[in-house]
């Protein structure tokens, strides 16, 4: 008798269990959220106030100690002179230094003699851009035979990029809420945000800027500070 109130008991256990399993709807992990993706764009246009330059001299002689010796003298002209026009001691740096063996040859293609070259090249900040075309200019006439990779940038850019990533978000979010409003659906969450630059780079159609500077004819131009922003938001 005991035994088969127990089976009784134990039937009904789990038959409970089995419906309770039945009434729990599962849950999909797949339920993907409406979302509205924007992207937004964030500019500050600026002129340039500081330049790098990179002036090198370039030697060759068929001996090589009178090469090096040709150099040397024209590097150190070239260094006073910069120091003359107000460039700082820390705003020069030697990027390159090459000694090497040129082999000649003559019209017809015959080998001839070989002469060593000597190549020294200094990387230098300009900081007074007004100064920039009297400064290339005295450089070349102090023995400078080589000017190359001029760009300018800005010293201080936090301020500028600070301001283009604000324009960025308020033109994302301004772009959200309008086709929020085109497609008659109301924004939620933000659930997603991404802010990144593009880098300052040179506006080849601006108009204005920095002057030509005396001497040699170098425009500074303007740049323009580039964000991008992405945002994500929940569709209600």
């Amino acid at each position: 008798m005991k035994n088969k109130i127990f089976v009784v008991i134990a039937s009904l256990v789990i038959v409970g269990l089995l419906a309770a399993c039945q009434g729990t709807a599962p849950v999909s992990s797949n339920t993907q959220i409406p979302m509205i993706n924007v992207s937004g764009t964030g500019r500050v246009y600026l002129v340039p106030d500081i330049a790098y330059v990179y002036v090198g001299v370039r030697s060759q002689a068929e001996d090589v100690a009178e090469a090096l010796s040709q150099n040397n003298a024209q590097a150190s002209e070239i260094s006073s002179t910069l120091m003359e026009k107000g460039v700082a001691a820390e705003d020069i740096q030697t990027t390159a230094f090459n000694v090497y063996p040129q082999q000649q040859y003559s019209p017809e293609g015959i080998p001839m003699e070989t002469v060593y070259v000597v190549e020294n090249t200094v990387f230098i900040k300009v900081r007074d851009l007004q100064s920039l075309g009297t400064l290339l200019d005295a450089v070349v006439r102090a023995g400078a035979n080589t000017i190359n990779g001029i760009s300018f940038d800005l010293e201080d850019r936090v301020a500028a990029e600070k301001e283009a990533r604000q324009l960025a978000i308020e033109d994302a979010k301004a772009k959200a809420v309008e086709l929020a409003g085109l497609a008659g659906v109301e924004l939620g969450q933000l659930y997603g945000v991404n802010v990144y630059s593009s880098g300052p780079s040179p506006v080849y159609e601006a108009k204005g800027g920095a002057a030509l500077q005396s001497g040699a004819p170098i425009a500074a131009g303007q740049m323009v500070i580039q964000f991008e922003a992405n945002l994500s938001y929940e569709i209600k």
